[in-house]
């Protein structure tokens, strides 16, 4: 990987208010943000990512939008099905537990997302402005997969519950309004608040990546407990299924910085709206399970070394299929 690369991932500021919050957590020191602070950063984010992405799909050719969308749905059904028999070769989890687990990792992280953004910028890499669509695409069927392979989600009942918890959740409520938004006011509606949504992004990114590492921090500790398999499994799926993401994006003629986007968001972990699912659907999985290793492992892994690797992969692959 060239320096540029390197540099733009590592000493990023976003990057590395985030290792401080994780400092701060191991000393024990009290960096975190009021909760009224960081459920106003979060929705900030979410309405942003929204916002831009739905005046961008305005301008974009349904054509070209068509075949990035039937593959996202086809990724947000195929990756949790892997995670699960994955889970089943490389740990000794219970079905539950592999289900809630797969959820998590069939979902998709807001904030991976975002920093792949802000990456791709620093670096002056275009990218398809309807990515944040294929995000929202990709959240639902990834959460529900999950936690159908774990036989808890059966009934006609506990499906529609789930199914209304991630549809009607924050992520995709705000993500999905925020499209609509940005379609329907477009270009000029958008300059109206670009200072506001735009220009502050980044700043508000720092506030919550330092918020995140601070709660990385205080995860560290579990992963005593959560056994080698699942800390492999942390790491080397991700890689996998982001290898694949790029891969299948660059097949059907995303550019590089898009098929760069949907690799990260293939190989990204939730830790907003899936535990709020499997929270209603599996209440007998264990949270310190799926958080330790979405939020502990998998997020600081993707966040520091993930996004420039799928960047490096989408760099190797794209002569492959050009």
């Amino acid at each position: 990987m060239n320096s540029d690369v390197i540099t733009g991932s590592l000493l990023s500021v976003p990057v590395l208010a985030f290792i401080l919050g994780v400092t701060a957590a191991r000393l024990k020191a009290d960096l975190r943000l009021p909760d009224a602070v960081y459920q106003a950063t979060a929705m900030y984010l979410l309405l942003a990512i929204g916002l831009k992405g739905g005046v961008a799909l305005r301008d974009a050719d349904p054509a070209e939008v068509a075949s990035p969308i039937v593959l996202s749905i086809v990724l947000g059904l195929l990756i949790p099905v892997a995670a699960f028999f994955a889970l089943r070769v490389m740990t000794r989890l219970n079905s539950v537990d592999r289900g809630a687990m797969a959820a998590h990792y069939g979902s998709t992280s807001l904030v991976t997302f975002t920093a792949a953004l802000v990456f791709l910028d620093t670096l002056g890499v275009a990218y398809e402005g309807y990515v944040v669509t294929l995000l929202a695409i990709i959240e639902v069927p990834g959460i529900l997969v999950g936690l159908l392979l774990a036989g808890k989600a059966a009934s006609g009942a506990k499906t529609s519950e789930v199914l209304r918890e991630v549809v009607t959740g924050r992520s995709v409520l705000l993500l999905a309004g925020g499209v609509v938004i940005g379609v329907l006011s477009g270009p000029i509606g958008f300059e109206r608040v670009e200072p506001f949504f735009g220009s502050l992004f980044t700043g508000v990114l720092t506030l919550f990546l330092l918020e995140m590492g601070v709660l990385t921090g205080r995860r560290l500790g579990d992963l005593r407990t959560a056994g080698w398999g699942v800390v492999l499994f942390a790491i080397v799926f991700p890689v996998a299924a982001g290898a694949v993401g790029v891969a299948s994006a660059l097949a059907i003629g995303m550019t590089q910085g898009g098929s760069m986007v949907l690799g990260v968001l293939c190989a990204s972990a939730s830790y907003i709206a899936a535990p709020a699912a499997v929270r209603l659907a599996l209440p007998s999985a264990n949270p310190g399970i799926t958080l330790t290793t979405s939020l502990g492992i998998t997020f600081p892994f993707n966040l520091i070394i993930g996004i420039p690797l799928y960047w490096w992969m989408a760099q190797e692959l794209a002569g492959v299929f050009t």
